[in-house]
């Protein structure tokens, strides 16, 4: 059964009970899911709609970036939600293992909750006939020994496993760093 407003609604409301200072910065996620409805996990919702990223923690401390191939900027992997996604953590989960390579098998999930939720803007892309919109970007920590890296190359042209003091972000950047120590 696909990911609905319902889960994602529940989602919202365990993560702003834990990062109540966040409201505001979700309040454009909140009007989309009051006005989408179940389409905001459309990629075809261009008011917004949700994403789902992992945060990919070795043990030494470093988590893996991507370059996204059509953005030209260094990431956490991630993307759109498919039909097949039961739950946000699952599509964050699956989006690792295909931009990736690596297998879910080989990575533990940390916690039930995204460690961060992300509102930002995509441009336009004429090419595919959208037009600029919001990504509500679920993030989730993972944990894993392995770093054999089997990019999909059509979204992907490189990776680094940067220190978490790398990433540019906050509060992701903070969050990442406690979840190190």
């Amino acid at each position: 059964m696909p990911i609905t407003a319902q889960h994602v609604s529940k989602t919202v409301d365990a993560y702003l009970a834990e990062h109540p200072d966040e409201k505001d910065a979700l309040s454009a996620l909140v009007v989309a899911l009051d006005e989408a409805g179940d389409s905001v996990t459309s990629r075809k919702e261009f008011r917004g709609h949700v994403t789902a990223g992992a945060a990919l923690l070795r043990p030494d401390g470093r988590v893996l970036t991507i370059e996204h191939r059509a953005l030209r900027m260094w990431l956490l992997p991630g993307g759109h939600v498919e039909d097949s996604d039961t739950t946000l953590a699952d599509a964050a989960l699956r989006e690792l293992a295909e931009e990736t390579g690596i297998s879910p098998d080989r990575v533990e999930p940390d916690g039930g909750l995204p460690l961060h939720v992300d509102v930002h803007w995509i441009p336009a892309n004429p090419a595919k006939g959208e037009p600029e919109h919001l990504h509500f970007d679920f993030r989730y920590l993972f944990r894993t020994t392995a770093d054999l890296i089997e990019l999909q190359e059509e979204e992907v042209t490189s990776y680094s496993w940067q220190f978490a003091d790398m990433l540019t972000a906050e509060p992701l950047r903070t969050r990442v760093m406690d979840a190190t120590r």
